[in-house]
């Protein structure tokens, strides 16, 4: 499981993606994480299966190397969770869900 912490420190580490399993209408409603790329559950499998330059040119990114941190978030964990474990079916070993997701991070950061 990824921490609030370690989601935060995203934007300082280039080679960790933050991936938002939410789709395009619950990112309107509440905003982004910083350093994220939306990619919603549903279309996952399909985008980690693209040709590198169709992934980047879709995304606005590399695709990750198999070796790269992956970190997954929703809006309250359990899409993040499954979102992970597709991943990890697909190759990515270093794999996580982040369980707060977009609820803990709301509530953090309007601390």
């Amino acid at each position: 499981m990824a921490s609030y912490e370690e989601v935060k420190d995203v934007p300082n580490q280039p080679s960790t993606y933050l991936v938002d399993v939410r789709n395009k209408t619950e990112l309107a409603e509440t905003g982004v994480l910083p350093a994220s790329i939306n990619i919603p559950l549903p279309d996952l499998e399909k985008a980690f299966n693209l040709p590198d330059k169709d992934f980047e040119k879709t995304y606005g990114r590399a695709k990750p190397p198999i070796d790269a941190v992956l970190i997954f978030s929703c809006k309250a964990g359990g899409r993040a969770a499954r979102a992970a474990n597709l991943a990890k079916t697909l190759g990515f070993v270093n794999a996580k869900a982040y369980a707060g997701s977009w609820t803990e991070w709301e509530q953090k950061q309007a601390q």
